[in-house]
């Protein structure tokens, strides 16, 4: 019989088994990561499923695309958590496990005896990973977060509207779900290296709001940084300014950064301005464009408008200066899916449905990854994970 450890047998993580207690983005992006990686992911939903599965167009029931996009590779686990015999099932389900990935609340965890140290009796090498909307010790501790929610917490509208047109926006992609999701990725690798050498398992809470501000920060603590500054003197002026931007040509859009001393000599001299950049130090350092961001940006915004995007293309590559084309979305996953890129894939369902999914782009030489099998049914796997975990069948 084929399981997940000889379907994914070479793999990094093949041999892993994590229980997968996670809905929405943060933890299913992060567990889908690590299926691909080899780890065996058993998703655990209540009868209604995970709510993802109906967001979004469906060809059926259960099965939208962001669902699909979070989910591939693992196998779906479909208990009644509230009844006692399922409790018992997910006790021994955690004594077979590497580890157990949670974002429910911490009083529901406990109410099913779920919480850490329930757990950690059945399987002292357990590690525990708690998916935390705000740090337990802090004093948002216990409250729900989503995406929008935490956008808007750590700054990232303000930051939106100080550089475009006054007005705070969200960005129009779930970056903390995922930003967090990786930060989980890169813990749980860690604490498996931990728990090899310690023999011992472990308690780790990955909160989102305090992850997602540390790295917003990363950018932008600014002038901060320096304790006599004020805070109120955070902000990192390039990523500030109004003018950064795609750049409008005669014909459409067009994305470079005109950066190093090299990228800006060479730009002035190919549009005409040689002797402007031989006498005005505006340009002629970073710290001096630093302090004259919004001019400057505002200089190549003139000079790029007064050709098409074929030709600023060709000039700027040919001068070694960063530049792209800036496509729609349609564009970038016909991209994408050329075999060139490879980053966008084709499959089919069971009943010979066709779909597009999202490949691994991290390329191993030794043992390369894989996208993982489509996203699991609402409960597929139930009878085949408690079989071959733990030899019992279904209690329900």
């Amino acid at each position: 019989m084929t399981t997940a450890a000889t379907r994914n047998a070479g793999l990094p993580l093949s041999g892993i088994r994590i229980l997968d207690l996670t809905s929405v983005i943060m933890g299913p992006f992060a567990t889908q990561m690590l299926a691909e990686y080899g780890a065996d992911v058993v998703k655990l939903e209540p009868p209604e499923g995970d709510i993802m599965r109906e967001m979004g167009p469906h060809l059926e029931p259960g099965m939208g695309p962001v669902y699909l996009n979070l989910n591939r590779g693992k196998r779906s686990v479909c208990l009644d958590l509230k009844q006692p015999e399922s409790r018992e099932v997910i006790a021994r389900a955690a004594q077979a496990s590497d580890v157990f990935v949670t974002n429910m609340r911490k009083k529901a965890l406990a109410k099913l005896g779920l919480d850490w140290d329930t757990l950690r009796r059945h399987n002292p090498r357990l590690i525990y990973v708690f998916l935390a909307g705000f740090a337990e010790h802090g004093p948002d501790a216990g409250k729900p977060a989503y995406d929008d929610l935490i956008q808007g917490m750590v700054g990232l509208p303000g930051l939106v509207a100080r550089a475009a047109d006054g007005r705070p926006r969200y960005l129009p992609l779930n970056i903390a779900d995922k930003t967090v999701g990786l930060y989980v990725v890169q813990t749980v690798l860690a604490a498996l290296l931990q728990q090899r050498r310690a023999e011992q398992g472990q308690y780790i809470e990955v909160p989102m709001y305090e992850t997602m501000a540390s790295f917003m920060l990363g950018d932008h603590l600014g002038a901060a940084t320096f304790a006599a500054n004020d805070a109120a003197q955070a902000g990192n002026p390039r990523l500030l300014s109004a003018y950064r931007r795609p750049y409008r040509t005669v014909d459409g859009w067009i994305c470079t950064i005109v950066y190093t001393d090299r990228h800006w000599e060479s730009f002035m001299r190919l549009v005409g301005d040689g002797e402007l950049w031989d006498r005005d130090a505006r340009f002629r350092s970073m710290a001096n464009r630093t302090k004259h961001i919004d001019a400057v940006y505002a200089y190549v915004e003139s000079r790029l408008a007064t050709r098409g995007t074929a030709t600023w293309l060709q000039l700027l590559a040919d001068a070694d200066i960063p530049v792209a084309a800036c496509p729609e979305i349609g564009e970038l996953i016909d991209s994408l899916e050329s075999a060139e890129r490879g980053v966008v894939h084709r499959y089919q369902d069971a009943e010979g449905r066709w779909y597009r999914g999202l490949s691994p782009t991290v390329q191993w030489t030794r043992t390369p990854l894989a996208a993982g099998a489509m996203a699991p049914r609402l409960g597929e796997h139930t009878d085949e994970v408690l079989r071959e975990w733990m030899g019992v069948a279904a209690p329900l």
